[in-house]
């Protein structure tokens, strides 16, 4: 039981050591349909990303635009996400589908993990249909694995050792700012636990 322990806590480890983050991705999703599909980074915690699907269950072709904002937990490279855009679908020619193309607005919510040139995401992506489809509502699922095309840029120790000092003092600092409000407030925790990470 120890070994296994032991063994976690590596894995543990040498995913916090080798996960990356990354700028844009492209790969495959896989799961109530299937597809193609793309992030982009636009902002240091927001990302665009474009889903291009056939569904196994809908005689249809979709395209799908969505803002994503993620959310570090526990660690820099895994992240949960939220977000929302919208769908555009055609009806596959020939099929004997009698509705309209579908037109509407989606809305994910997910996590991911970026290891090495790896991204691997879950997410839950309900679409509204405002005009056609089979029906009002699909609720679709899927696992992602995308390949990383352009890998973010890491500050460490080494090659910018002031630049991380600066970073490190300014955290501290507003982390300081935040105990002495609470204290003031009479609130002396703090919920926020995951914030201990991503400062």
């Amino acid at each position: 039981m120890k070994n296994i322990g032991l063994i976690v806590i590596g894995l543990f480890l040498g995913l916090q050591v080798n996960a990356q983050g990354y700028d844009s991705a492209f790969g495959l999703r896989l799961g109530t349909e299937w597809g193609l599909t793309f992030q982009q980074r636009i902002a240091k915690r927001t990302t665009l990303e474009a889903i291009i699907q056939s569904s196994f269950r809908q005689d249809e072709t979709t395209i799908t635009l969505l803002g994503e904002q993620h959310y570090p937990i526990l660690m820099r490279n895994f992240n949960v996400y939220l977000g929302g855009g919208l769908h555009k679908g055609w009806v596959t020619s020939g099929s004997e589908s009698d509705y309209s193309d579908p037109f509407g607005v989606t809305l994910i919510g997910g996590a991911e993990i970026a290891l090495g040139k790896l991204n691997l995401s879950w997410d839950f992506k309900p679409s509204i249909n405002v005009v056609g489809g089979d029906s009002p509502i699909y609720a679709h699922t899927g696992i992602s694995l995308r390949y990383v095309i352009d890998k973010r840029e890491l500050i460490n120790n080494e090659k910018n050792p002031e630049k991380r000092a600066r970073q490190k003092e300014r955290a501290k600092r507003k982390r300081q700012k935040e105990r002495e409000k609470r204290k003031e407030d009479g609130n002396t925790i703090n919920w926020k636990f995951w914030e201990k990470w991503t400062n």
